[in-house]
């Protein structure tokens, strides 16, 4: 589901990457501190903290070799470097980052408190662990959206399928209490909230078509009829400008916490 760095730009990456510089500077975190980011994709969340962070090196870790190869191609600063690895086996010693970052991830690890403990192990004492989760259940609306028009056409396997549904863990109680099993201490959970505007609605659409996540995967599945009809149900439905243009947006829910 995860391989095409490239699919992945097209449908979230572009978000992910507005998302993540809001996040970085929200965390307000001091020049020159050793970074993990966890689940590093593509690299917009890399890219984020070298933007607004000043770190002194920034480390980031993803189980996909084809968005490693994005991410090595698109940030060739000198103080990253990415490593292919598992969130639940993070190959590094312990106290090992002043930071320890994820974003749009944890969701998708089979064993997410098990990667929270991997996060504290590396966190150094007193360090800064955050995460941020799309609010697939509402806020995410680019992605909602899609689930509401196919239930209509498909409500049994949909049900299975949707984001909203399956992913529990984005949602402020789960994360928070992620966090504190964890270990860390001064838990909080916030939201962060952006503007995904769309060109038009093929804007909108053909990344569907990329076969990147649980919404596209789904979708290719289905006999050219029934994507047709997805297609229509939704340019029927989502709010549109005089110009064109698509005004959604998409919140995610963020944890910190003190190692």
């Amino acid at each position: 589901m995860w391989q095409s760095g490239d699919a992945y730009e097209a449908y979230i990456g572009r978000w992910s990457r507005r998302i993540a510089e809001t996040f970085v500077r929200r965390l307000d975190v001091p020049a020159s501190r050793r970074w993990l980011d966890v689940g590093c994709g593509t690299g917009a969340l890399t890219s984020a903290v070298l933007a607004a962070a000043d770190p002194a090196e920034v480390v980031g870790a993803d189980p996909s070799e084809g968005f490693l190869k994005t991410a090595r191609a698109s940030v060739t600063d000198p103080r990253v470097s990415f490593t292919q690895a598992d969130a639940r086996e993070l190959p590094f010693p312990d106290d090992r980052f002043d930071v320890a970052v994820s974003g749009l991830v944890l969701n998708f690890v089979p064993d997410p408190a098990r990667a929270a403990a991997e996060i504290a192990r590396v966190t150094a004492p007193g360090g800064l662990a955050a995460a941020y989760l799309w609010d697939l259940a509402g806020g995410m609306e680019l992605i909602r959206h899609f689930w509401d028009a196919a239930a209509e056409l498909d409500p049994e396997k949909v049900s299975e399928l949707d984001e909203g549904r399956r992913f529990t863990l984005c949602r402020p109680e789960p994360l928070g209490k992620l966090w504190t099993a964890a270990g860390f201490t001064a838990v909080s959970v916030g939201e962060i909230k952006i503007p995904t505007v769309f060109r038009d609605f093929t804007d909108y659409w053909q990344p569907f078509l990329g076969a990147q996540g649980p919404a596209p995967a789904y979708l290719a599945t289905l006999p050219e009829a029934r994507r047709n009809q997805i297609r229509e149900l939704l340019r029927s439905r989502l709010p549109t400008n005089p110009d064109g243009s698509l005004p959604l947006s998409a919140s995610a829910w963020v944890v910190r916490g003190t190692a």
